[in-house]
Protein backbone atom coordinates (compact mmCIF):
# COMPACT_ATOMS: atom_id res chain seq x y z
CA UNK A 1 0.00 0.00 0.00
CA UNK A 2 1.49 3.35 -1.02
CA UNK A 3 2.08 6.18 1.40
CA UNK A 4 -0.02 8.46 -0.87
CA UNK A 5 -3.16 6.95 0.57
CA UNK A 6 -2.99 7.87 4.26
CA UNK A 7 -6.76 8.35 4.62
CA UNK A 8 -7.53 4.98 3.09
CA UNK A 9 -4.86 3.36 5.25
CA UNK A 10 -6.35 4.98 8.36
CA UNK A 11 -9.82 3.60 7.66
CA UNK A 12 -8.41 0.16 6.87
CA UNK A 13 -6.48 0.00 10.14
CA UNK A 14 -9.49 1.34 12.05
CA UNK A 15 -11.88 -1.34 10.79
CA UNK A 16 -9.27 -4.09 11.09
CA UNK A 17 -8.65 -2.94 14.65
CA UNK A 18 -12.39 -3.04 15.39
CA UNK A 19 -12.54 -6.58 14.02
CA UNK A 20 -9.62 -7.58 16.23
CA UNK A 21 -11.26 -5.90 19.22
CA UNK A 22 -14.55 -7.82 19.08
CA UNK A 23 -13.14 -10.64 21.20
CA UNK A 24 -11.45 -8.43 23.83
CA UNK A 25 -14.49 -6.13 23.97
CA UNK A 26 -16.79 -9.11 24.53
CA UNK A 27 -14.56 -10.19 27.42
CA UNK A 28 -13.84 -6.87 29.09
CA UNK A 29 -17.31 -5.33 29.02
CA UNK A 30 -18.98 -7.94 31.20
CA UNK A 31 -16.18 -8.38 33.77
CA UNK A 32 -17.57 -5.72 36.17
CA UNK A 33 -20.95 -7.48 35.99
CA UNK A 34 -19.68 -10.78 37.48
CA UNK A 35 -21.14 -10.20 40.97
CA UNK A 36 -24.42 -8.94 39.48
CA UNK A 37 -24.65 -11.92 37.11
CA UNK A 38 -23.98 -14.35 39.97
CA UNK A 39 -26.69 -12.72 42.06
CA UNK A 40 -29.18 -12.58 39.18
CA UNK A 41 -28.67 -16.23 38.22
CA UNK A 42 -28.47 -17.50 41.82
CA UNK A 43 -24.92 -18.83 41.54
CA UNK A 44 -21.35 -18.05 42.59
CA UNK A 45 -18.84 -15.75 40.89
CA UNK A 46 -16.49 -18.71 40.37
CA UNK A 47 -19.22 -20.40 38.27
CA UNK A 48 -19.76 -17.21 36.25
CA UNK A 49 -16.00 -17.20 35.56
CA UNK A 50 -16.49 -20.45 33.62
CA UNK A 51 -18.39 -18.42 31.02
CA UNK A 52 -15.09 -16.63 30.42
CA UNK A 53 -13.31 -19.95 29.95
CA UNK A 54 -16.01 -21.18 27.56
CA UNK A 55 -15.57 -17.99 25.55
CA UNK A 56 -11.85 -18.67 25.22
CA UNK A 57 -12.54 -22.26 24.16
CA UNK A 58 -15.01 -21.05 21.53
CA UNK A 59 -12.49 -18.59 20.13
CA UNK A 60 -9.83 -21.30 19.96
CA UNK A 61 -12.01 -23.80 18.09
CA UNK A 62 -13.72 -21.20 15.91
CA UNK A 63 -10.52 -19.78 14.51
CA UNK A 64 -9.51 -23.19 13.16
CA UNK A 65 -12.87 -23.35 11.36
CA UNK A 66 -12.65 -19.88 9.85
CA UNK A 67 -9.07 -20.23 8.60
CA UNK A 68 -10.01 -22.62 5.73
CA UNK A 69 -13.28 -20.74 5.08
CA UNK A 70 -11.38 -17.47 4.62
CA UNK A 71 -9.12 -19.17 2.06
CA UNK A 72 -12.00 -20.78 0.14
CA UNK A 73 -14.63 -18.00 0.13
CA UNK A 74 -12.53 -14.85 0.47
CA UNK A 75 -12.47 -12.64 3.54
CA UNK A 76 -15.83 -10.84 3.63
CA UNK A 77 -18.46 -13.61 3.31
CA UNK A 78 -17.21 -15.54 6.37
CA UNK A 79 -17.14 -12.22 8.25
CA UNK A 80 -20.83 -11.61 7.58
CA UNK A 81 -21.78 -15.15 8.64
CA UNK A 82 -19.66 -15.19 11.81
CA UNK A 83 -20.80 -11.77 13.02
CA UNK A 84 -24.45 -12.73 12.43
CA UNK A 85 -23.95 -15.76 14.69
CA UNK A 86 -22.36 -13.44 17.24
CA UNK A 87 -25.43 -11.18 17.10
CA UNK A 88 -27.88 -14.03 17.79
CA UNK A 89 -25.72 -15.46 20.58
CA UNK A 90 -25.49 -12.03 22.25
CA UNK A 91 -29.27 -11.83 22.25
CA UNK A 92 -29.37 -15.27 23.86
CA UNK A 93 -26.90 -14.17 26.56
CA UNK A 94 -29.09 -11.17 27.35
CA UNK A 95 -32.06 -13.51 27.87
CA UNK A 96 -30.21 -16.35 29.67
CA UNK A 97 -32.15 -17.87 32.56
CA UNK A 98 -29.31 -19.89 34.13
CA UNK A 99 -25.55 -19.78 34.44
CA UNK A 100 -25.23 -23.00 32.40
CA UNK A 101 -27.18 -21.39 29.57
CA UNK A 102 -24.92 -18.35 29.78
CA UNK A 103 -21.81 -20.55 29.62
CA UNK A 104 -23.12 -22.31 26.49
CA UNK A 105 -24.24 -19.12 24.78
CA UNK A 106 -20.89 -17.47 25.46
CA UNK A 107 -19.28 -20.41 23.68
CA UNK A 108 -21.54 -19.77 20.66
CA UNK A 109 -20.87 -16.03 20.84
CA UNK A 110 -17.15 -16.71 20.68
CA UNK A 111 -17.57 -19.10 17.73
CA UNK A 112 -19.19 -16.25 15.80
CA UNK A 113 -17.07 -13.32 16.91
CA UNK A 114 -13.66 -14.91 16.47
CA UNK A 115 -13.94 -14.59 12.68
CA UNK A 116 -12.98 -10.92 13.08
CA UNK A 117 -9.70 -11.78 14.78
CA UNK A 118 -8.69 -14.34 12.13
CA UNK A 119 -9.70 -12.15 9.20
CA UNK A 120 -7.95 -9.05 10.57
CA UNK A 121 -4.57 -10.77 10.91
CA UNK A 122 -4.89 -12.38 7.47
CA UNK A 123 -5.86 -9.07 5.86
CA UNK A 124 -2.86 -7.31 7.37
CA UNK A 125 -0.75 -9.89 5.54
CA UNK A 126 -2.87 -9.40 2.37
CA UNK A 127 -2.91 -5.62 2.25
CA UNK A 128 0.46 -4.50 3.62
CA UNK A 129 4.09 -5.18 2.82
CA UNK A 130 5.82 -7.71 5.09
CA UNK A 131 8.22 -5.01 6.35
CA UNK A 132 5.22 -2.94 7.51
CA UNK A 133 3.46 -5.74 9.35
CA UNK A 134 4.97 -5.19 12.81
CA UNK A 135 4.10 -1.47 12.66
CA UNK A 136 0.58 -2.23 11.42
CA UNK A 137 0.05 -4.74 14.22
CA UNK A 138 1.20 -2.07 16.68
CA UNK A 139 -1.39 0.33 15.25
CA UNK A 140 -4.06 -2.37 15.46
CA UNK A 141 -3.15 -2.80 19.11
CA UNK A 142 -3.92 0.89 19.63
CA UNK A 143 -7.51 0.21 18.53
CA UNK A 144 -7.69 -3.13 20.34
CA UNK A 145 -6.24 -1.71 23.54
CA UNK A 146 -8.90 1.00 23.66
CA UNK A 147 -11.42 -1.74 24.44
CA UNK A 148 -10.01 -2.43 27.95
CA UNK A 149 -10.39 1.30 28.63
CA UNK A 150 -13.89 1.77 27.25
CA UNK A 151 -15.42 -1.69 27.76
CA UNK A 152 -15.11 -2.34 31.53
CA UNK A 153 -15.86 1.29 32.38
CA UNK A 154 -18.96 1.25 30.15
CA UNK A 155 -19.87 -2.21 31.42
CA UNK A 156 -19.63 -1.06 35.03
CA UNK A 157 -21.93 1.91 34.42
CA UNK A 158 -24.40 -0.08 32.30
CA UNK A 159 -24.57 -2.79 34.97
CA UNK A 160 -25.05 -0.25 37.77
CA UNK A 161 -27.75 1.71 35.91
CA UNK A 162 -29.67 -0.94 33.95
CA UNK A 163 -28.47 -4.40 35.03
CA UNK A 164 -26.08 -6.95 33.56
CA UNK A 165 -28.39 -8.10 30.70
CA UNK A 166 -28.02 -4.72 29.01
CA UNK A 167 -24.26 -5.33 28.67
CA UNK A 168 -25.03 -7.92 26.00
CA UNK A 169 -27.46 -5.53 24.32
CA UNK A 170 -24.57 -3.07 24.04
CA UNK A 171 -22.43 -5.79 22.45
CA UNK A 172 -25.14 -6.24 19.81
CA UNK A 173 -24.88 -2.54 18.96
CA UNK A 174 -21.08 -2.83 18.68
CA UNK A 175 -21.56 -5.76 16.32
CA UNK A 176 -23.88 -3.72 14.09
CA UNK A 177 -21.30 -0.91 13.89
CA UNK A 178 -18.58 -3.37 12.87
CA UNK A 179 -20.82 -4.96 10.21
CA UNK A 180 -21.48 -1.51 8.75
CA UNK A 181 -17.74 -0.79 8.69
CA UNK A 182 -17.05 -4.05 6.85
CA UNK A 183 -19.68 -3.29 4.22
CA UNK A 184 -18.70 0.33 3.56
CA UNK A 185 -14.96 0.51 4.34
CA UNK A 186 -13.33 -2.88 3.98
CA UNK A 187 -12.18 -4.13 0.57
CA UNK A 188 -12.11 -7.80 -0.35
CA UNK A 189 -8.39 -8.43 0.03
CA UNK A 190 -8.35 -11.98 -1.32
CA UNK A 191 -10.66 -13.42 -3.99
CA UNK A 192 -12.39 -16.75 -3.32
CA UNK A 193 -10.30 -19.79 -4.19
CA UNK A 194 -12.57 -22.65 -5.39
CA UNK A 195 -9.50 -24.91 -5.63
CA UNK A 196 -8.93 -24.70 -1.87
CA UNK A 197 -10.28 -27.94 -0.45
CA UNK A 198 -12.51 -27.99 2.63
CA UNK A 199 -12.05 -31.73 3.12
CA UNK A 200 -10.49 -32.68 6.47
CA UNK A 201 -7.30 -34.31 5.15
CA UNK A 202 -6.12 -31.39 2.93
CA UNK A 203 -7.02 -28.91 5.69
CA UNK A 204 -5.00 -30.84 8.26
CA UNK A 205 -2.07 -31.11 5.83
CA UNK A 206 -2.21 -27.35 5.27
CA UNK A 207 -2.24 -26.67 9.01
CA UNK A 208 0.61 -29.16 9.49
CA UNK A 209 2.68 -27.37 6.84
CA UNK A 210 2.27 -24.12 8.76
CA UNK A 211 2.79 -25.38 12.30
CA UNK A 212 5.99 -27.32 11.57
CA UNK A 213 7.73 -24.17 10.30
CA UNK A 214 10.22 -23.17 13.06
CA UNK A 215 9.61 -19.45 12.62
CA UNK A 216 5.87 -19.95 13.01
CA UNK A 217 5.85 -22.15 16.08
CA UNK A 218 8.59 -20.17 17.81
CA UNK A 219 6.89 -16.81 17.56
CA UNK A 220 3.28 -18.04 17.66
CA UNK A 221 3.96 -19.89 20.92
CA UNK A 222 5.98 -16.98 22.30
CA UNK A 223 3.09 -14.60 21.59
CA UNK A 224 0.49 -17.04 22.89
CA UNK A 225 2.21 -17.92 26.18
CA UNK A 226 3.01 -14.28 26.85
CA UNK A 227 -0.58 -13.25 26.06
CA UNK A 228 -1.83 -15.99 28.41
CA UNK A 229 -0.50 -13.84 31.26
CA UNK A 230 -2.87 -11.12 30.10
CA UNK A 231 -5.78 -13.58 30.09
CA UNK A 232 -4.84 -14.76 33.58
CA UNK A 233 -5.08 -11.13 34.68
CA UNK A 234 -8.42 -10.68 32.91
CA UNK A 235 -9.84 -13.83 34.49
CA UNK A 236 -8.54 -13.12 37.98
CA UNK A 237 -8.88 -9.34 38.24
CA UNK A 238 -12.60 -9.21 39.17
CA UNK A 239 -12.01 -11.45 42.21
CA UNK A 240 -8.75 -9.71 43.14
CA UNK A 241 -9.90 -6.11 42.86
CA UNK A 242 -13.57 -6.43 43.85
CA UNK A 243 -13.19 -9.43 46.19
CA UNK A 244 -9.78 -8.97 47.83
CA UNK A 245 -9.40 -5.17 47.68
CA UNK A 246 -13.17 -4.44 47.83
CA UNK A 247 -13.36 -1.83 45.08
CA UNK A 248 -16.75 -1.02 43.54
CA UNK A 249 -17.84 -2.00 40.02
CA UNK A 250 -17.22 1.54 38.77
CA UNK A 251 -13.81 1.75 40.46
CA UNK A 252 -12.88 -1.61 38.95
CA UNK A 253 -13.72 -0.27 35.50
CA UNK A 254 -11.41 2.71 36.00
CA UNK A 255 -8.59 0.53 37.38
CA UNK A 256 -8.91 -1.78 34.39
CA UNK A 257 -8.79 1.22 32.06
CA UNK A 258 -5.72 2.68 33.78
CA UNK A 259 -3.80 -0.60 33.53
CA UNK A 260 -4.78 -0.97 29.88
CA UNK A 261 -3.11 2.36 29.12
CA UNK A 262 0.22 0.64 29.67
CA UNK A 263 -0.57 -1.77 26.87
CA UNK A 264 -1.60 1.09 24.57
CA UNK A 265 1.44 3.22 25.29
CA UNK A 266 3.92 0.37 24.88
CA UNK A 267 2.42 -0.76 21.57
CA UNK A 268 2.87 2.74 20.16
CA UNK A 269 6.39 3.16 21.53
CA UNK A 270 7.12 -0.15 19.81
CA UNK A 271 6.49 1.49 16.42
CA UNK A 272 9.17 4.08 17.22
CA UNK A 273 11.65 1.50 18.49
CA UNK A 274 11.34 -0.51 15.28
CA UNK A 275 13.17 2.29 13.48
CA UNK A 276 16.37 1.44 15.36
CA UNK A 277 15.92 -2.10 16.69
CA UNK A 278 14.77 -5.42 15.25
CA UNK A 279 11.64 -7.21 16.43
CA UNK A 280 13.80 -9.99 17.87
CA UNK A 281 15.77 -7.56 20.03
CA UNK A 282 12.62 -5.90 21.36
CA UNK A 283 10.95 -9.23 22.19
CA UNK A 284 13.98 -10.49 24.12
CA UNK A 285 14.21 -7.43 26.38
CA UNK A 286 10.43 -7.21 26.89
CA UNK A 287 10.11 -10.86 27.94
CA UNK A 288 13.09 -10.63 30.32
CA UNK A 289 11.51 -7.58 32.00
CA UNK A 290 8.05 -9.20 32.09
CA UNK A 291 9.44 -12.32 33.78
CA UNK A 292 11.17 -10.21 36.43
CA UNK A 293 8.03 -8.16 37.12
CA UNK A 294 5.95 -11.34 37.40
CA UNK A 295 8.32 -12.81 39.99
CA UNK A 296 8.28 -9.56 42.00
CA UNK A 297 4.46 -9.59 41.98
CA UNK A 298 4.41 -13.17 43.29
CA UNK A 299 7.01 -12.43 45.99
CA UNK A 300 5.18 -9.35 47.29
CA UNK A 301 1.86 -11.23 47.29
CA UNK A 302 3.36 -14.11 49.30
CA UNK A 303 4.91 -11.70 51.79
CA UNK A 304 1.65 -9.79 52.16
CA UNK A 305 3.18 -6.55 50.92
CA UNK A 306 1.11 -6.33 47.75
CA UNK A 307 -1.49 -3.66 48.58
CA UNK A 308 -3.91 -2.25 46.00
CA UNK A 309 -1.62 0.43 44.59
CA UNK A 310 1.48 -1.78 44.35
CA UNK A 311 -0.56 -4.50 42.64
CA UNK A 312 -1.96 -2.02 40.11
CA UNK A 313 1.53 -0.62 39.43
CA UNK A 314 3.16 -4.02 38.84
CA UNK A 315 0.35 -5.26 36.60
CA UNK A 316 0.61 -1.99 34.66
CA UNK A 317 4.32 -2.67 34.02
CA UNK A 318 3.57 -6.32 33.18
CA UNK A 319 1.13 -5.28 30.44
CA UNK A 320 3.55 -2.66 29.13
CA UNK A 321 5.88 -5.55 28.30
CA UNK A 322 3.01 -7.31 26.54
CA UNK A 323 2.61 -4.25 24.29
CA UNK A 324 6.15 -4.80 23.01
CA UNK A 325 5.98 -8.58 22.69
CA UNK A 326 2.72 -9.30 20.92
CA UNK A 327 2.89 -7.13 17.75
CA UNK A 328 6.47 -8.18 16.99
CA UNK A 329 5.90 -11.87 17.63
CA UNK A 330 2.68 -11.80 15.56
CA UNK A 331 4.41 -10.18 12.60
CA UNK A 332 7.34 -12.62 12.72
CA UNK A 333 5.08 -15.69 12.93
CA UNK A 334 3.00 -14.55 9.91
CA UNK A 335 5.91 -13.34 7.76
CA UNK A 336 6.65 -16.63 5.87
CA UNK A 337 3.00 -17.18 4.85
CA UNK A 338 1.72 -15.06 1.99
CA UNK A 339 -0.27 -17.71 0.11
CA UNK A 340 -2.05 -19.18 3.14
CA UNK A 341 -2.20 -16.29 5.60
CA UNK A 342 -5.72 -17.30 6.65
CA UNK A 343 -4.59 -20.70 7.88
CA UNK A 344 -1.53 -19.24 9.64
CA UNK A 345 -3.69 -16.59 11.29
CA UNK A 346 -6.23 -19.19 12.41
CA UNK A 347 -3.56 -21.42 13.93
CA UNK A 348 -1.87 -18.55 15.72
CA UNK A 349 -5.16 -17.34 17.16
CA UNK A 350 -6.30 -20.82 18.15
CA UNK A 351 -3.04 -21.52 19.97
CA UNK A 352 -3.24 -18.17 21.74
CA UNK A 353 -6.83 -18.59 22.89
CA UNK A 354 -6.41 -22.25 23.84
CA UNK A 355 -3.54 -21.40 26.17
CA UNK A 356 -5.47 -18.34 27.37
CA UNK A 357 -8.49 -20.52 28.22
CA UNK A 358 -6.29 -22.87 30.23
CA UNK A 359 -4.67 -20.08 32.23
CA UNK A 360 -8.02 -18.41 32.89
CA UNK A 361 -9.42 -21.72 34.12
CA UNK A 362 -6.35 -22.29 36.32
CA UNK A 363 -6.89 -18.94 38.05
CA UNK A 364 -10.52 -19.94 38.68
CA UNK A 365 -9.63 -23.44 39.93
CA UNK A 366 -6.95 -22.24 42.36
CA UNK A 367 -8.99 -19.27 43.58
CA UNK A 368 -8.33 -18.84 47.31
CA UNK A 369 -9.56 -15.30 48.02
CA UNK A 370 -6.07 -13.86 47.51
CA UNK A 371 -4.18 -12.40 44.55
CA UNK A 372 -1.68 -15.30 44.55
CA UNK A 373 -3.33 -17.56 41.90
CA UNK A 374 -3.52 -14.69 39.41
CA UNK A 375 0.02 -13.46 40.15
CA UNK A 376 1.56 -16.94 40.00
CA UNK A 377 -0.05 -17.83 36.67
CA UNK A 378 0.99 -14.47 35.19
CA UNK A 379 4.60 -15.02 36.27
CA UNK A 380 4.67 -18.58 34.90
CA UNK A 381 3.37 -17.34 31.54
CA UNK A 382 6.07 -14.67 31.25
CA UNK A 383 8.85 -17.11 32.15
CA UNK A 384 7.41 -19.75 29.81
CA UNK A 385 7.27 -17.28 26.90
CA UNK A 386 10.86 -16.18 27.50
CA UNK A 387 12.01 -19.81 27.57
CA UNK A 388 10.10 -20.59 24.36
CA UNK A 389 11.65 -17.61 22.62
CA UNK A 390 15.22 -18.54 23.57
CA UNK A 391 14.82 -22.22 22.64
CA UNK A 392 13.00 -21.42 19.41
CA UNK A 393 15.58 -18.86 18.31
CA UNK A 394 18.31 -21.51 18.70
CA UNK A 395 16.31 -23.96 16.58
CA UNK A 396 15.83 -21.34 13.85
CA UNK A 397 19.54 -20.49 13.93
CA UNK A 398 20.64 -24.14 13.74
CA UNK A 399 18.27 -24.86 10.86
CA UNK A 400 19.31 -21.74 8.95
CA UNK A 401 22.98 -22.64 9.40
CA UNK A 402 22.37 -26.22 8.21
CA UNK A 403 20.52 -24.93 5.13
CA UNK A 404 23.35 -22.49 4.37
CA UNK A 405 25.93 -25.28 4.61
CA UNK A 406 23.85 -27.54 2.37
CA UNK A 407 23.40 -24.74 -0.16
CA UNK A 408 27.14 -24.08 -0.15
CA UNK A 409 27.88 -27.73 -0.82
CA UNK A 410 25.44 -27.77 -3.74
CA UNK A 411 27.07 -24.67 -5.21
CA UNK A 412 30.54 -26.26 -4.87
CA UNK A 413 29.40 -29.39 -6.64
CA UNK A 414 27.82 -27.39 -9.46
CA UNK A 415 31.10 -25.58 -10.13
CA UNK A 416 33.13 -28.80 -10.48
Amino acid sequence: MSSSQPKKKFYLILILGMLSAIGPFSIDMYLPAFPDIAKGLNTEVSKVMLSLSSFFIGISAGQLIYGPLLERFGRKKPLYIGLSIYMLASLGCALAASVNALIGLRLLQALGGCVGMVAARAMVRDLFDVKENAKVFSMLMLVVAVSPIIAPTAGGYVTALFGWRWVFAMLMIVDLIVLAGIYFLLPESKPPDPAFSLKPVPILKNFAGVIKHPQFYTYALTAAISAAGLYAYIGGSPSVFMGVFHVTEKQYGWIFALIAMGLIGASQINSVLLKNYTSEQIIKVALACQSTIGLILVALTLLGWGDLFITIFLIFLFLCCQGFTFPNASALSMAPFGHNAGSASALMGAIQMCIGACTSALVSIFQNSTALPMAAVMACCAIGAFTMYMVGRNIIYIRARAEAVAKGEVEMVSTL
